[in-house]
């Protein structure tokens, strides 16, 4: 179970300030990320460290992230919201 000290943690690290990456960040992390398994968790940590610009990027499916854990977490986020 996810304490909730670290879900307000990680809200707040979810709220870049770029619109286009808040409407993705924000309700992941308050609907999917208490449901992840601890590797997962770890990922969108370290996915949360990255640049503005290259999530940016990612989740506009303008380029990948050279780490293959790290598109695997942008997929998961993107599937959520662009179901196929």
């Amino acid at each position: 179970m996810v304490e909730n000290v670290e879900l307000n943690r990680l809200y707040w690290h979810s709220r870049r300030g770029m619109l286009e990456l808040d409407v993705l960040l924000v309700p992941f992390v308050k609907e999917v990320y208490p449901h992840l398994n601890q590797v997962d968790r770890d990922v969108y940590v370290r996915l949360l460290e990255c640049e503005d610009q290259d999530m940016f990027g990612w989740f506009m499916e303008r380029n990948e992230s050279d780490d293959p854990e790290l598109q695997r977490m942008v997929r998961m986020i993107l599937d959520r919201v662009q179901p196929k």
